[in-house]
């Protein structure tokens, strides 16, 4: 037989034709998913872990797109949000399911059998003998609470949600694709924003089809325009696409801009309460321009709760401007998407004008050293993969000047202040932003704010966490604030109790991409050392303001403590000198003693009764007044306090539209002169 013949036996050939194929397992199969179906399945990336998390989540977007669209336009915010709980007869006429009773109790998780019901009233009955018999001995009975019988999952509770907004408005034809198409949206350029996952609405609307079924509706309008679109639609998981029901224009009678969207999700506002009210208070001091009314109703109207946060000032940030990438931040693909998005015919100009931080000279040079296959007038198209590479590797070993913070949009020290007072009423509070620094290619600017005292606000430190002008609310403890002010900030050497003092601590990070830490976006890492060193400078330097105040505090404080001690022994002292006097002024009257010139006229005033108790008092008084303004004048020259008269000064009413005013900034006040 020759190398490479096949020997047949009849044996088998006849279990190879016997054998059927084996199919290949199912797991091996190869699948794809729609961006709609990954983040259906993965619904906690973007906030949406449970019931409660889900409702709290759906506010928080939708309060914050209604933001970005009323400032987008520098128009004062107006946002009205409602949440309505929804009963399960209310919900299932909305879904035309008719109510059922149950058939089978047992089949249910609470229900209780015959034994489980003999033990627990049972164990009820010993609780109120034993109360009985304290009360019998005279001892304190203690209320009990009742014994809970078997508790199951429970039915599912369900909200519309309702957010209403003075905004851009949305056009009408992009209204389905806004809402219907997971990840796409307007936040995609290098811009401070408040969002740019292209989720938001998008993904309530996805736990909104996961949880009720039912779709959503968006009503839109934009400035003059003569109709109102509305759009009543849900989305297919599967495509990643909108699923229309109703999309038609309407009569705006009313000149409306802006939009309105409304939801129905399961939730539970009971747990998640406490969070949304906290997110609206901290919302209100990060945006004191900005006018919210909250409403939850409820079948309950011990339930209910009606909060209005009213605008403070009209003076809004600055709307943030789009920017260009930094050489230092790019990489191969982001190269490779430029250089095809580009208008620019050759290497130089792409580089000047895709850039920042980068001049025709320093394009030259930066083409130079790139190597003979490089020149300025190549086409940018005509470029390899070896070629861009060469030119990343260069960027990430190159010198560019650091980018400037002109692009970022900060709260600001005047709007921080003004917040901070209107929802905490603190004692004291002082405010510092920083300048622009710069992480890995992208600016960041960090504001803090101080405060001491206030209404509603705990002992020890209350802090306050806030990234592109959004509160975070969760996973405080890794965050880079919670960690600076609890282990890099020595409370005790600016005069401040840790334990004992309010001290509420503001600080607000800004900046083109914000290196949050998990996917839900809910804190800032402390590993970044340039973050971190600005955080820590920021809050030391509002604790250096807040030195000065409560030195202030502890100086008035003991000058009343002086004027008090020594004004408590004037009677004393009164008494004791006069009795002196007045024993003086006999024997000087019965020449049984000499005195001075000065003293003599004074024992014959003692004598007439020209001086009495009363007038001995009152000198004394008055010098202890003056002694203790000279001691406090004193004491505060040399602490380096010194406390100028001031005087009153009058604010133009915000409703006074019949006036022209001209603003000038500072990062404390804002002064408007009156035309």
């Amino acid at each position: 037989m020759e190398i490479g013949e096949r020997s047949e036996s009849p044996v088998g050939s006849n279990k190879s034709k016997s054998k059927t194929p084996r199919k290949p397992p199912k797991d091996s199969v190869l699948k794809q998913k729609s961006p709609a179906e990954f983040f259906a399945d993965n619904k906690n990336i973007a906030g949406f872990d449970n019931p409660g998390k889900c409702l709290y989540t759906t506010v928080r977007e939708l309060v914050e797109n209604a933001l970005d669209s009323a400032e987008s336009i520098s128009e004062l915010p107006v946002v009205e949000i409602t949440i309505e709980e929804i009963g399960k007869s209310k919900f299932n006429s909305m879904i035309g399911l008719a109510d059922h009773e149950r058939i089978d109790a047992a089949l249910y998780d609470d229900f209780e059998t015959d034994k489980a019901r003999e033990k627990r009233l049972a164990k009820e009955a010993r609780i109120h003998e034993t109360q009985a018999k304290n009360a019998a001995l005279g001892k304190k009975v203690k209320e009990s609470t009742p014994v809970k019988a078997v508790k199951g999952r429970g039915e599912a509770s369900y909200y519309k949600v309702t957010c209403k907004d003075n905004g851009r408005g949305m056009p009408h034809d992009d209204i389905p694709n806004m809402f219907g198409r997971v990840l796409s949206g307007t936040k995609y350029g290098l811009k401070q924003t408040r969002g740019k996952f292209g989720l938001g609405a998008k993904m309530a609307l996805i736990w909104s089809k996961m949880s009720t079924g039912l779709p959503i509706e968006i009503s839109s309008s934009m400035i003059a325009q003569s109709y109102t679109s509305f759009c009543r639609l849900d989305i297919d998981i599967h495509r990643n696409i909108p699923h229309i029901h109703v999309h038609e224009k309407r009569e705006n009678k009313e000149k409306w801009h802006g939009a309105e969207i409304q939801i129905v999700i399961e939730g539970n506002w009971t747990t998640y309460r406490s969070k949304i009210l906290h997110y609206m208070r901290q919302m209100a001091v990060i945006t004191p321009y900005a006018q919210f009314a909250f409403r939850f109703s409820s079948d309950s109207p011990d339930k209910n709760v009606a909060i209005n946060f009213a605008r403070r000032t009209d003076v809004m940030p600055p709307i943030p401007l789009e920017t260009k990438y930094h050489p230092s931040a790019v990489d191969l693909l982001l190269i490779k998407r430029l250089i095809g998005e580009t208008s620019k015919p050759n290497l130089l100009q792409f580089l000047q004008h895709e850039f920042v931080n980068i001049s025709k000279a320093h394009a030259e040079r930066l083409i130079g050293e790139m190597g003979s296959d490089f020149s300025a007038k190549m086409p940018v198209k005509s470029l390899t993969s070896q070629q861009i590479v060469r030119i990343q590797q260069l960027f990430r070993q190159a010198k560019f000047d650091d980018p400037s913070g002109d692009c970022l949009s900060p709260a600001g020290e005047y709007n921080l202040r003004l917040g901070i007072i209107k929802e905490l009423h603190p004692d004291m509070v002082a405010t510092y932003s920083g300048s622009a620094q710069v992480f890995e290619g992208h600016p960041f600017i960090v504001e803090a704010g101080v405060s001491i005292g206030g209404k509603d606000v705990k002992q020890g430190l209350n802090i306050f966490r806030f990234a592109n002008r959004i509160p975070l609310l969760f996973e405080q403890g890794a965050d880079v604030v919670t960690r600076t002010a609890l282990k890099r900030i020595n409370w005790c050497s600016y005069k401040i109790n840790q334990t004992q003092d309010k001290i509420g601590v503001f600080v607000s990070i800004v900046s083109t991409k914000i290196p949050f830490k998990g996917t839900g976006k809910e804190y800032i890492g402390d590993d970044i050392s340039e973050i971190a060193s600005a955080v820590k400078t920021a809050i030391k330097q509002c604790c250096i303001q807040l030195k000065s105040k409560i030195v202030k505090r502890i100086q008035a404080r003991e000058q009343q403590e002086r004027k008090r001690n020594l004004s408590k022994y004037i009677p004393n002292v009164t008494g004791a000198i006069y009795d002196v006097l007045k024993e003086m002024s006999k024997v000087h009257a019965s020449k049984k003693g000499r005195y001075d010139a000065k003293d003599v006229e004074l024992l014959k005033k003692i004598s007439s009764d020209t001086i009495t108790k009363e007038t001995l008092s009152e000198k004394l008084a008055q010098h202890v007044e003056q002694v203790d303004y000279e001691m406090a004048l004193e004491y505060a020259t040399q602490s380096g306090v010194n406390e100028e008269p001031r005087e009153n000064f009058f604010i133009q009413s915000l409703e006074a539209d019949d006036h022209k005013f001209t603003d000038f900034h500072s990062p404390v006040f804002v002064f408007r002169l009156c035309q």
